[in-house]
Protein backbone atom coordinates (compact mmCIF):
# COMPACT_ATOMS: atom_id res chain seq x y z
CA UNK A 1 0.00 0.00 0.00
CA UNK A 2 0.76 3.16 -1.25
CA UNK A 3 2.17 5.52 1.87
CA UNK A 4 0.30 8.96 2.26
CA UNK A 5 2.15 12.19 2.02
CA UNK A 6 2.48 14.05 5.89
CA UNK A 7 0.00 16.67 7.03
CA UNK A 8 0.50 19.62 5.76
CA UNK A 9 -3.13 21.17 5.94
CA UNK A 10 -5.89 20.44 8.46
CA UNK A 11 -9.47 20.98 8.04
CA UNK A 12 -11.74 20.30 11.52
CA UNK A 13 -15.27 20.45 12.34
CA UNK A 14 -16.49 22.81 15.06
CA UNK A 15 -19.11 21.70 17.33
CA UNK A 16 -17.95 18.48 19.05
CA UNK A 17 -14.42 18.55 17.86
CA UNK A 18 -13.04 22.26 19.50
CA UNK A 19 -16.41 22.86 21.51
CA UNK A 20 -19.12 21.46 23.25
CA UNK A 21 -22.16 22.87 24.18
CA UNK A 22 -20.16 26.11 24.33
CA UNK A 23 -17.75 25.04 26.00
CA UNK A 24 -14.13 24.69 24.54
CA UNK A 25 -12.81 20.65 24.38
CA UNK A 26 -9.43 20.28 26.19
CA UNK A 27 -6.89 20.82 24.25
CA UNK A 28 -8.44 22.66 21.54
CA UNK A 29 -6.65 25.72 22.23
CA UNK A 30 -3.61 23.79 22.16
CA UNK A 31 -4.30 22.86 18.54
CA UNK A 32 -5.29 26.18 17.48
CA UNK A 33 -2.54 27.55 19.02
CA UNK A 34 0.33 24.69 17.72
CA UNK A 35 -1.66 25.39 14.16
CA UNK A 36 -1.18 28.85 14.22
CA UNK A 37 2.20 28.67 15.15
CA UNK A 38 3.01 26.21 12.80
CA UNK A 39 1.79 28.45 9.82
CA UNK A 40 0.31 25.79 7.84
CA UNK A 41 -3.11 26.15 6.32
CA UNK A 42 -6.26 25.43 7.97
CA UNK A 43 -10.24 25.15 8.21
CA UNK A 44 -12.72 25.24 11.18
CA UNK A 45 -15.47 23.67 9.59
CA UNK A 46 -19.40 23.91 9.95
CA UNK A 47 -22.33 22.89 8.46
CA UNK A 48 -24.68 25.42 10.33
CA UNK A 49 -25.04 28.38 7.89
CA UNK A 50 -26.85 30.78 10.51
CA UNK A 51 -24.11 32.56 11.61
CA UNK A 52 -21.21 34.36 9.43
CA UNK A 53 -17.70 33.58 9.62
CA UNK A 54 -16.94 37.01 11.55
CA UNK A 55 -19.82 35.91 13.73
CA UNK A 56 -18.02 32.84 14.49
CA UNK A 57 -14.96 34.15 15.13
CA UNK A 58 -16.05 36.14 18.02
CA UNK A 59 -18.31 32.72 19.72
CA UNK A 60 -14.97 31.16 19.72
CA UNK A 61 -13.10 34.01 20.97
CA UNK A 62 -15.15 34.38 23.46
CA UNK A 63 -14.34 30.72 24.76
CA UNK A 64 -10.51 31.17 24.56
CA UNK A 65 -10.46 29.90 20.59
CA UNK A 66 -7.99 32.44 18.28
CA UNK A 67 -9.57 31.54 14.89
CA UNK A 68 -8.93 34.16 12.31
CA UNK A 69 -11.90 34.76 10.35
CA UNK A 70 -10.09 33.57 6.96
CA UNK A 71 -9.62 30.27 9.08
CA UNK A 72 -14.13 29.85 9.39
CA UNK A 73 -15.48 27.54 6.20
CA UNK A 74 -19.36 27.32 6.82
CA UNK A 75 -21.87 25.46 4.22
CA UNK A 76 -23.14 29.00 3.50
CA UNK A 77 -19.74 29.90 2.11
CA UNK A 78 -19.46 26.35 0.75
CA UNK A 79 -22.96 27.04 -1.11
CA UNK A 80 -22.70 30.95 -1.69
CA UNK A 81 -18.78 29.49 -3.82
CA UNK A 82 -20.33 26.88 -5.60
CA UNK A 83 -23.97 28.64 -6.88
CA UNK A 84 -21.00 31.66 -8.59
CA UNK A 85 -18.98 28.89 -10.10
CA UNK A 86 -22.55 27.42 -11.89
CA UNK A 87 -24.47 30.25 -12.42
CA UNK A 88 -22.42 34.09 -11.53
CA UNK A 89 -24.48 36.78 -10.49
CA UNK A 90 -27.89 34.89 -10.17
CA UNK A 91 -30.66 35.00 -8.51
CA UNK A 92 -32.22 33.67 -5.47
CA UNK A 93 -35.50 33.26 -3.01
CA UNK A 94 -33.75 32.56 0.62
CA UNK A 95 -35.20 30.59 3.49
CA UNK A 96 -31.98 31.52 6.20
CA UNK A 97 -29.75 33.76 8.42
CA UNK A 98 -27.16 36.32 7.83
CA UNK A 99 -24.57 33.62 7.53
CA UNK A 100 -26.40 32.55 4.23
CA UNK A 101 -27.89 35.68 2.84
CA UNK A 102 -24.39 37.39 3.62
CA UNK A 103 -22.41 34.66 1.35
CA UNK A 104 -24.88 34.88 -1.73
CA UNK A 105 -25.08 38.93 -1.44
CA UNK A 106 -21.19 38.97 -1.52
CA UNK A 107 -21.25 36.32 -4.39
CA UNK A 108 -22.99 38.88 -6.01
CA UNK A 109 -26.58 37.17 -6.03
CA UNK A 110 -29.66 39.12 -5.81
CA UNK A 111 -32.19 38.08 -3.44
CA UNK A 112 -35.99 37.91 -4.62
CA UNK A 113 -39.27 35.94 -4.98
CA UNK A 114 -39.70 37.46 -8.48
CA UNK A 115 -38.64 34.00 -10.54
CA UNK A 116 -35.83 33.14 -8.58
CA UNK A 117 -33.27 30.86 -10.50
CA UNK A 118 -33.02 29.31 -6.99
CA UNK A 119 -34.74 28.47 -3.94
CA UNK A 120 -31.81 28.15 -1.29
CA UNK A 121 -32.74 26.68 2.15
CA UNK A 122 -30.64 26.99 5.36
CA UNK A 123 -31.06 26.76 9.30
CA UNK A 124 -33.25 29.94 10.81
CA UNK A 125 -34.59 29.38 13.98
CA UNK A 126 -37.56 31.17 12.05
CA UNK A 127 -38.91 28.95 9.33
CA UNK A 128 -42.57 30.12 8.37
CA UNK A 129 -45.27 28.32 6.98
CA UNK A 130 -45.78 31.04 4.82
CA UNK A 131 -41.92 30.76 3.58
CA UNK A 132 -42.40 27.46 2.98
CA UNK A 133 -45.38 27.89 0.96
CA UNK A 134 -43.48 30.62 -1.16
CA UNK A 135 -40.59 28.06 -1.77
CA UNK A 136 -42.57 25.43 -2.64
CA UNK A 137 -44.54 27.29 -5.40
CA UNK A 138 -41.31 28.95 -6.62
CA UNK A 139 -39.77 25.21 -7.39
CA UNK A 140 -43.28 24.12 -9.03
CA UNK A 141 -42.59 27.15 -11.32
CA UNK A 142 -39.26 26.25 -12.53
CA UNK A 143 -36.62 27.31 -9.61
CA UNK A 144 -33.60 25.16 -8.70
CA UNK A 145 -33.76 23.21 -5.20
CA UNK A 146 -30.32 23.91 -3.31
CA UNK A 147 -29.56 23.49 0.38
CA UNK A 148 -26.84 24.39 2.75
CA UNK A 149 -26.51 20.52 4.48
CA UNK A 150 -28.12 17.67 4.81
CA UNK A 151 -28.85 18.03 8.60
CA UNK A 152 -31.86 16.72 10.15
CA UNK A 153 -31.24 17.90 13.88
CA UNK A 154 -29.59 20.00 15.40
CA UNK A 155 -28.48 20.89 19.25
CA UNK A 156 -30.14 22.70 21.56
CA UNK A 157 -30.23 22.49 25.32
CA UNK A 158 -33.49 21.35 25.46
CA UNK A 159 -33.32 19.13 22.97
CA UNK A 160 -33.18 18.62 19.14
CA UNK A 161 -34.51 20.82 16.90
CA UNK A 162 -35.53 20.51 13.08
CA UNK A 163 -33.14 21.52 11.06
CA UNK A 164 -32.45 22.01 7.26
CA UNK A 165 -33.00 18.27 6.46
CA UNK A 166 -35.79 17.82 7.87
CA UNK A 167 -37.37 21.19 6.37
CA UNK A 168 -35.63 20.31 2.94
CA UNK A 169 -37.98 16.81 3.04
CA UNK A 170 -40.92 18.65 3.71
CA UNK A 171 -40.56 20.43 0.70
CA UNK A 172 -39.20 17.72 -1.25
CA UNK A 173 -42.47 15.89 -0.40
CA UNK A 174 -44.50 18.78 -1.81
CA UNK A 175 -43.20 19.42 -4.69
CA UNK A 176 -41.19 15.85 -5.82
CA UNK A 177 -38.16 17.67 -6.40
CA UNK A 178 -34.79 16.68 -4.24
CA UNK A 179 -32.27 19.47 -3.60
CA UNK A 180 -28.53 19.41 -4.18
CA UNK A 181 -27.00 19.24 -0.47
CA UNK A 182 -23.76 21.51 -1.00
CA UNK A 183 -22.42 20.67 3.19
CA UNK A 184 -21.43 17.39 4.78
CA UNK A 185 -20.90 14.83 3.67
CA UNK A 186 -20.72 16.31 0.17
CA UNK A 187 -17.37 16.41 -0.65
CA UNK A 188 -17.58 19.31 -2.46
CA UNK A 189 -17.36 21.57 0.65
CA UNK A 190 -13.45 19.84 1.54
CA UNK A 191 -12.88 20.77 -1.84
CA UNK A 192 -13.89 24.26 -2.26
CA UNK A 193 -12.96 24.77 1.57
CA UNK A 194 -9.06 23.30 0.67
CA UNK A 195 -9.01 25.54 -2.90
CA UNK A 196 -9.44 28.54 -0.55
CA UNK A 197 -6.40 27.87 1.65
CA UNK A 198 -4.57 26.31 -1.66
CA UNK A 199 -4.32 23.01 0.06
CA UNK A 200 -4.46 19.38 -1.76
CA UNK A 201 -6.24 16.27 -0.27
CA UNK A 202 -3.14 14.13 -0.33
CA UNK A 203 -1.28 16.27 2.30
CA UNK A 204 -4.74 17.14 3.94
CA UNK A 205 -6.39 15.43 7.14
CA UNK A 206 -10.15 16.28 8.05
CA UNK A 207 -10.77 15.87 12.23
CA UNK A 208 -14.79 15.73 13.07
CA UNK A 209 -17.22 13.46 15.54
CA UNK A 210 -19.23 12.41 13.46
CA UNK A 211 -18.92 9.81 11.09
CA UNK A 212 -21.63 10.03 9.00
CA UNK A 213 -20.46 13.76 7.81
CA UNK A 214 -17.12 14.30 8.78
CA UNK A 215 -15.41 10.94 8.27
CA UNK A 216 -17.30 10.36 5.37
CA UNK A 217 -16.80 13.79 3.51
CA UNK A 218 -13.19 14.01 3.72
CA UNK A 219 -12.55 9.99 3.14
CA UNK A 220 -14.64 11.01 -0.60
CA UNK A 221 -12.53 13.70 -0.37
CA UNK A 222 -9.31 11.58 -0.71
CA UNK A 223 -8.33 13.24 2.77
CA UNK A 224 -6.81 11.50 6.26
CA UNK A 225 -9.70 11.32 8.76
CA UNK A 226 -9.36 11.64 12.52
CA UNK A 227 -12.22 10.41 14.77
CA UNK A 228 -12.66 11.88 18.10
CA UNK A 229 -14.82 10.40 20.65
CA UNK A 230 -16.33 14.44 22.28
CA UNK A 231 -19.16 14.82 20.23
CA UNK A 232 -21.85 12.54 18.49
CA UNK A 233 -20.07 9.36 17.52
CA UNK A 234 -19.24 6.41 19.73
CA UNK A 235 -16.55 3.66 20.28
CA UNK A 236 -19.60 1.24 19.39
CA UNK A 237 -21.40 3.22 16.91
CA UNK A 238 -18.22 2.63 14.44
CA UNK A 239 -18.84 -0.55 13.34
CA UNK A 240 -22.16 0.27 12.12
CA UNK A 241 -20.68 2.34 9.03
CA UNK A 242 -18.90 0.10 6.11
CA UNK A 243 -15.98 2.61 6.22
CA UNK A 244 -13.54 3.90 8.78
CA UNK A 245 -11.43 6.24 9.38
CA UNK A 246 -7.58 6.58 9.07
CA UNK A 247 -7.29 7.04 13.24
CA UNK A 248 -9.94 6.84 16.41
CA UNK A 249 -8.49 9.16 19.31
CA UNK A 250 -10.10 10.50 22.51
CA UNK A 251 -10.08 13.65 22.00
CA UNK A 252 -8.40 17.00 19.93
CA UNK A 253 -5.54 16.81 22.42
CA UNK A 254 -4.48 13.66 20.83
CA UNK A 255 -3.55 15.01 17.75
CA UNK A 256 -1.32 18.64 18.92
CA UNK A 257 1.45 16.25 18.61
CA UNK A 258 0.64 15.63 14.79
CA UNK A 259 0.39 19.53 13.83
Amino acid sequence: MTERKPIESWLTDMDGVLMHEGVPVPGADAFIKKLRDSGRPFLVLTNNSIYTARDLHARLNRIGLEVPVENIWTSALATAKFLDTQHPGGTAYVIGEAGLTTALHDAGYVMTDAEPDFVILGETRTYSFEALTKAIRLINAGARFIATNPDNTGPSPEGALPATGSVAALITKATGKEPYFVGKPNPLMMRTGLNVIGAHSESSAMIGDRMDTDVLAGLEAGMETFLVLTGLTTKRDIDQYPYRPTKVVDSIADLVDLV
